[in-house]
């Protein structure tokens, strides 16, 4: 026993790294056997030489025997010097990081080397950022990544630490969260654990060798049978190392137990809020702005304000606002907005798949600017494919009827395309008993419109007295007339929206318009993609051949960035969701050139229409409806209200 610390016991007397260190003795028992396996013809060959020499086997079976053996015993000699090398040589995979120097950030190093002096471990050899609400120690002991070390020892891991930590947290709460992760580093610093971690991920590289490019038929084909060894090297292996990185994560959380305890307990509340603030704003904000070619270049920044507004909405996140008034551990950057510019594309890289530099298809884009960057650009860009769509699929111009008095896009031609023509539910009794005169004149879009004639139906009072002999149907759709008299119900209830009363099979589409529309749009897309795909392998083609180097294949299923993203935040729109979002995109667009609306931002919806200042909320049930079932109704009622005139031609890119 070396002594006791005031934090705790020495790393040799806690338990959780007394069974690290068991567990990384079975790690490398593992290879011991293996490489037992590999000098067995050897040492056979070697018995049966010495037994020629000593005159015990003779005669020509042993001869034989001997031959046999010492050809079998080169050729597995040969087969494992192969695996060493591939195993030692092969790059571990390392976290895509913002590499974090020194320099950049002397007082968050001069905290974590003070962290891990009262925790009595080495400190960690360098600092680096993810765009993520995660912390870990990586082992980047490998050559291929020591040129991109900054300080440090060379046995010592790196700390990561996620980006919306620095931001979100205060100085005291970052030093709590860290502590059970740099007291990893004592662990790591055992020559059994690290030289188990080490073959552990030289085997895991091992593996990936096969799928590295450039290789010829017959290196690639012997890189498959090294990666076939590498397999069932770890599957004898997984288990123990899993214990054993269990048995680090417990030693470290014991060891940090003495260190800022309390603050740790309310810092790993901020953890879960952090998580889930930076979940919507990348899924909500951040990806409809990647979609369009611009990624925000302060993600970080924008995290506390989702994070407030979060904590202005719910009730269980009350209070947490008010630790703002802190200083933030974002003050330990020198430049944070640098730092923040750089996490966020790194950000755009992993989940979306987006160049690794800006450029005139990827171009950064501030908070400021995002609702008239991103979200009036968005909807006016969806509105115009819309429309190229409803050319190429031969919708007339003219489908909105006389109304329709200026040509140019309209959303009037939208709704006509989708509006089915058929029944609404058949009504057996009376349709004017239970009629309220006073509600049909309140849900009537336009004052002076009334139902359209009907035979056989008497006219409503409040009707005009002379209606036109012949009336167009078109018409009197965009003018908001009901041609049905038979009562419905309330468009804004849910129950207008359910299409089980018009009768619809589960298995037949509702809509067959809808249905043609949206595989038109999920074609043009797809083709939209692939031509920025092949611009984006262009430019980086070019810049590579600039800077004097050979440029990464692209792979076409994988992004534009090569193998990326690695973390896809959503699975690909189904046409139905993409004509949903171009519908709404065209009402968006009617009701900012037609009425008081404006495009906005919301922290945790992303792209927002306000109306009034408001944002309005209850738009997308409308739009389904339309888009699913054919009604126009709710939506028709909705643009009423607005104020908005479907009529009227939009301003599109």
């Amino acid at each position: 026993m070396n002594g006791v610390s005031g934090t705790g016991s020495v790393v040799g007397e806690e338990w959780g790294a007394r069974a690290a260190r068991s567990r990384a003795l079975a790690v490398l028992r593992v290879r011991g056997r293996a490489l037992g396996l590999a000098v067995l013809p050897a040492a056979v060959a070697v018995v049966l030489y010495a037994g020629g020499v000593t005159g015990h086997f003779t005669g020509a079976a042993w001869d034989t025997a001997r031959w046999v053996v010492t050809v079998l015993a080169v050729l597995v000699l040969l087969a494992a010097t192969a695996v060493a090398l591939v195993v030692a040589r092969a790059r571990p995979a390392a976290t895509p990081t913002v590499q974090l120097a020194e320099t950049a950030a002397p007082d968050l190093y001069r905290l974590v080397r003070d962290l891990a002096d009262r925790l009595g471990v080495p400190a960690p050899a360098a600092i680096a950022l993810t765009p993520d609400c995660d912390s870990w120690l990586e082992d980047r002991t490998h050559r291929a990544h020591r040129l991109h070390r900054t300080s440090g020892g060379d046995g010592a891991p790196v700390l990561v630490i996620g980006s919306p930590f620095l931001w979100w947290m205060r100085v005291g709460e970052l030093r709590a969260v860290l502590a059970p992760v740099v007291a990893g580093t004592g662990p790591a610093a055992h020559p059994d654990i690290a030289a188990a971690r080490r073959f552990v991920r030289g085997l895991d590289a091992a593996v990936a060798v096969p799928g590295v490019p450039g290789l010829d038929p017959l290196r690639r084909l012997g890189a498959h049978g090294v990666g076939q060894v590498a397999r069932v090297l770890l599957r004898a292996c997984r288990g123990h190392a899993a214990e054993m990185e269990r048995g680090v994560a417990a030693a470290g959380s014991e060891r940090a137990q003495a260190v800022d305890y309390g603050v740790r307990i309310v810092a790993q509340e901020q953890v879960g809020l952090a998580y889930a603030g930076w979940d919507r704003l990348l899924t909500r904000v951040a990806l409809p702005a990647w979609r369009m070619g611009r990624w925000p270049a302060k993600l970080d920044a924008g995290v506390v304000s989702a994070l407030t507004e979060l904590s202005r909405r719910d009730r269980l996140a009350e209070g947490f606002s008010s630790r703002l008034g802190e200083r933030p551990a974002c003050d330990l950057l020198e430049e944070p907005g640098a730092v923040d510019e750089a996490t966020s594309l790194l950000a755009a890289r992993l989940f979306h798949g987006g160049p690794a530099e800006p450029g005139p298809d990827w171009a950064p884009v501030e908070w400021s600017q995002y609702p008239e960057e991103v979200v009036d650009r968005k909807w006016r860009t969806d509105a115009a494919r819309l429309h190229q769509v409803l050319d190429v699929l031969g919708v007339a111009e003219g489908a909105g009827g006389p109304a329709s008095d200026a040509d140019g896009p309209t959303l009037t031609r939208v709704m006509a395309h989708l509006t089915t023509r058929q029944p609404g539910p058949t009504v057996t009794a009376d349709p004017d008993r239970d009629r309220d005169p006073d509600r049909d004149r309140d849900q009537s879009p336009t004052a002076d419109a009334g139902p359209a004639s009907q035979p056989g139906l008497d006219a409503d009072p409040d009707s005009d007295p002379h209606p036109d002999p012949h009336p167009d149907p078109a018409r009197q759709q965009d003018l908001g007339a009901d041609p049905d008299p038979t009562p419905r119900p309330d468009p804004d209830a849910d129950a207008g929206l359910d299409p089980s009363a018009y009768g619809e099979g589960d298995d037949d589409p509702v809509n067959p318009a809808a249905e043609a529309l949206a595989g038109a749009l999920s074609a043009l897309l797809a083709r939209e993609e692939a031509a920025r795909e092949a611009r984006v392998a262009a430019a980086e083609t070019a810049r590579a051949s600039e800077k004097g180097r050979k440029a990464t294949p692209h792979v076409a299923v994988s992004g534009p960035d090569g193998p990326l993203p690695l973390f896809p935040l959503q699975p690909p729109r189904t046409g139905r969701d993409l004509l949903a979002d171009h519908v709404t995109a065209m009402v968006c667009c009617a009701a900012v050139d037609t009425a008081e609306a404006a495009p906005g931002l919301d922290w945790l919806d992303g792209p927002a229409l306000l109306v009034g200042g408001e944002r309005a909320a209850d738009l997308g049930p409308r739009v389904l409806a339309l888009v699913e079932d054919g009604d126009p109704e709710p939506l028709r009622v909705w643009l009423t209200r607005t104020g908005v005139r479907p009529e009227k031609p939009v301003r599109l890119v």
